[in-house]
Protein backbone atom coordinates (compact mmCIF):
# COMPACT_ATOMS: atom_id res chain seq x y z
CA UNK A 1 0.00 0.00 0.00
CA UNK A 2 1.26 3.48 -0.90
CA UNK A 3 0.15 6.14 1.59
CA UNK A 4 0.55 9.79 0.50
CA UNK A 5 0.55 12.91 2.70
CA UNK A 6 1.10 16.50 1.56
CA UNK A 7 3.52 18.94 3.19
CA UNK A 8 5.64 21.86 1.96
CA UNK A 9 9.23 22.81 1.25
CA UNK A 10 10.48 26.36 1.64
CA UNK A 11 12.53 27.79 -1.22
CA UNK A 12 13.46 31.28 -0.07
CA UNK A 13 10.13 33.10 0.10
CA UNK A 14 8.44 30.45 -2.05
CA UNK A 15 6.40 27.58 -0.66
CA UNK A 16 6.21 24.40 -2.75
CA UNK A 17 3.94 21.41 -2.20
CA UNK A 18 5.75 18.17 -1.44
CA UNK A 19 4.09 14.77 -1.52
CA UNK A 20 5.33 12.35 1.12
CA UNK A 21 4.66 8.73 0.15
CA UNK A 22 5.26 5.66 2.27
CA UNK A 23 5.67 2.21 0.73
CA UNK A 24 5.96 -1.04 2.67
CA UNK A 25 7.72 -3.98 1.05
CA UNK A 26 9.17 -7.35 1.91
CA UNK A 27 12.87 -7.36 2.62
CA UNK A 28 15.27 -6.44 5.37
CA UNK A 29 13.53 -4.19 7.92
CA UNK A 30 14.59 -0.58 7.63
CA UNK A 31 13.43 2.95 6.99
CA UNK A 32 14.83 4.89 4.03
CA UNK A 33 14.04 8.48 3.05
CA UNK A 34 14.62 9.46 -0.59
CA UNK A 35 14.09 12.70 -2.49
CA UNK A 36 16.97 15.18 -1.99
CA UNK A 37 16.61 15.39 1.79
CA UNK A 38 19.10 17.33 3.93
CA UNK A 39 20.56 15.98 7.19
CA UNK A 40 17.62 17.21 9.35
CA UNK A 41 15.12 15.42 7.09
CA UNK A 42 17.26 12.27 7.01
CA UNK A 43 17.37 12.35 10.82
CA UNK A 44 13.56 12.26 10.81
CA UNK A 45 14.00 8.51 10.45
CA UNK A 46 15.18 8.27 14.08
CA UNK A 47 12.78 10.91 15.48
CA UNK A 48 9.77 9.21 13.88
CA UNK A 49 10.88 5.72 14.92
CA UNK A 50 11.41 6.85 18.54
CA UNK A 51 8.15 8.86 18.66
CA UNK A 52 6.09 5.93 17.37
CA UNK A 53 7.81 3.56 19.81
CA UNK A 54 7.06 5.97 22.69
CA UNK A 55 3.40 5.87 21.67
CA UNK A 56 3.47 2.04 21.72
CA UNK A 57 3.24 1.81 17.93
CA UNK A 58 5.72 -0.66 16.51
CA UNK A 59 6.96 -0.38 12.95
CA UNK A 60 6.34 -3.57 10.98
CA UNK A 61 9.37 -5.76 10.22
CA UNK A 62 9.35 -4.63 6.60
CA UNK A 63 11.31 -2.38 4.31
CA UNK A 64 9.79 1.12 4.64
CA UNK A 65 10.57 3.65 1.92
CA UNK A 66 9.58 7.31 2.26
CA UNK A 67 9.65 9.29 -0.98
CA UNK A 68 9.60 13.10 -1.00
CA UNK A 69 8.34 14.37 -4.37
CA UNK A 70 9.35 16.32 -6.42
CA UNK A 71 12.66 14.52 -6.09
CA UNK A 72 14.75 17.36 -7.51
CA UNK A 73 13.52 19.96 -4.99
CA UNK A 74 15.82 20.33 -1.94
CA UNK A 75 14.06 19.48 1.36
CA UNK A 76 15.36 21.07 4.56
CA UNK A 77 14.25 21.02 8.18
CA UNK A 78 12.46 18.95 10.80
CA UNK A 79 9.00 20.11 9.73
CA UNK A 80 8.74 17.01 7.49
CA UNK A 81 8.54 14.75 10.61
CA UNK A 82 4.77 14.95 11.03
CA UNK A 83 4.00 14.19 7.37
CA UNK A 84 6.43 11.25 7.41
CA UNK A 85 4.89 9.85 10.59
CA UNK A 86 1.36 10.24 9.21
CA UNK A 87 2.32 8.51 5.95
CA UNK A 88 3.76 5.58 7.91
CA UNK A 89 0.69 5.39 10.16
CA UNK A 90 -1.53 5.37 7.09
CA UNK A 91 0.58 2.70 5.35
CA UNK A 92 0.40 0.38 8.37
CA UNK A 93 -3.33 1.13 8.60
CA UNK A 94 -3.11 2.63 12.10
CA UNK A 95 -5.10 5.59 10.73
CA UNK A 96 -7.45 5.64 7.73
CA UNK A 97 -5.77 7.01 4.60
CA UNK A 98 -8.86 8.99 3.60
CA UNK A 99 -8.52 11.23 6.68
CA UNK A 100 -5.30 12.63 5.18
CA UNK A 101 -6.73 13.57 1.80
CA UNK A 102 -6.80 17.31 1.13
CA UNK A 103 -4.70 17.95 4.26
CA UNK A 104 -1.30 19.61 4.54
CA UNK A 105 0.79 18.48 7.54
CA UNK A 106 3.76 20.36 9.00
CA UNK A 107 5.47 19.79 12.35
CA UNK A 108 8.47 18.36 14.16
CA UNK A 109 8.37 15.35 16.47
CA UNK A 110 10.14 14.97 19.78
CA UNK A 111 11.48 11.56 20.71
CA UNK A 112 8.58 10.98 23.11
CA UNK A 113 5.98 11.63 20.43
CA UNK A 114 5.08 15.23 21.28
CA UNK A 115 4.55 17.60 18.37
CA UNK A 116 6.77 20.66 18.27
CA UNK A 117 6.00 23.91 16.50
CA UNK A 118 8.19 24.83 13.54
CA UNK A 119 9.04 27.98 11.66
CA UNK A 120 7.16 28.50 8.42
CA UNK A 121 3.69 27.76 9.78
CA UNK A 122 2.22 31.02 8.46
CA UNK A 123 3.45 30.60 4.86
CA UNK A 124 2.33 26.94 5.00
CA UNK A 125 -1.13 28.01 6.24
CA UNK A 126 -1.45 30.59 3.45
CA UNK A 127 -0.37 27.99 0.88
CA UNK A 128 -2.88 25.47 2.26
CA UNK A 129 -5.68 28.05 2.05
CA UNK A 130 -4.73 29.02 -1.53
CA UNK A 131 -4.85 25.34 -2.56
CA UNK A 132 -8.06 24.38 -0.72
CA UNK A 133 -6.26 22.17 1.80
CA UNK A 134 -6.91 21.71 5.51
CA UNK A 135 -3.91 22.31 7.73
CA UNK A 136 -2.61 19.96 10.42
CA UNK A 137 0.11 21.47 12.60
CA UNK A 138 1.13 21.57 16.27
CA UNK A 139 0.14 24.39 18.58
CA UNK A 140 2.95 26.73 19.54
CA UNK A 141 4.60 26.27 22.92
CA UNK A 142 3.21 29.64 23.98
CA UNK A 143 -0.42 28.66 23.29
CA UNK A 144 0.02 25.26 24.98
CA UNK A 145 1.40 26.78 28.16
CA UNK A 146 -1.35 29.42 28.44
CA UNK A 147 1.14 32.30 28.17
CA UNK A 148 -0.54 34.30 25.53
Amino acid sequence: MIAPVVTVAFCGLDVRLVEVECALAAGLPGLTIIGLADKAVSEARERVRSALHSLSLALPPKRITISLTPADLPKEGAHFDLAIALAILSAIEAIPSDCLQETLAIGALSLDGRLNAVTGALPAALHAAENGLSLFLPASLRSRSGMG
